[in-house]
């Protein structure tokens, strides 16, 4: 990890994402990292730490926060948010950093609806291949392959 440099810090940050609906006890954070274990993106990215985005919230690290590609990779899935012991609502904080984002330039408006639109493709994908694996026929098993090259714009 970088080194971190107190006067680059944002004191007032915290209090900014806080101020924001859903986001209002994110500071109840202990580090105990329920969110981290149980994440399905922290699984397969060992960056992708919750925890670690919510340390550097409170320590004001504004800039890196809200730069991180890393605050795109949330799959909202509100794991976190349901087994968090201090009912931190980790979904929501992210939703209100990728607003702030956006907002304060660090990313386009266009990067931040192509981030809702493939969040929406990833859920519909799935869930067909969830009903798939319940349901088995070569039907769904070809609309999943349509879909996946519709959106990656590929021949499977």
């Amino acid at each position: 990890m970088d080194k971190i440099i107190l006067n680059e810090m944002d004191a007032n940050f915290k209090n900014e994402i806080a101020s924001q609906p859903g986001a209002e006890h994110f500071q109840r954070c202990f580090t105990c990292g329920t969110c981290t274990a149980s994440c399905p993106v922290a699984e397969v990215n060992e960056e992708y730490d919750p925890r670690r985005i919510i340390r550097m919230c409170i320590l004001g690290m504004k800039k890196e926060v809200l730069s991180s590609d890393l605050l795109w990779m949330c799959s909202r899935c509100y794991t976190c948010y349901a087994l968090c012991p201090q009912g931190v609502k980790f979904t929501d904080v992210i939703e209100v950093l990728r607003d702030m984002a956006m907002k304060e330039g660090y990313v386009t408006k266009d990067r931040y609806k192509e981030s809702r639109e493939l969040d929406k493709f990833i859920q519909e994908l799935r869930c067909e291949m969830i009903n798939q694996k319940i349901h088995p026929d070569d039907k769904k098993d070809k609309k999943v392959k349509e879909m996946v090259e519709k959106e990656l714009k590929i021949k499977w």
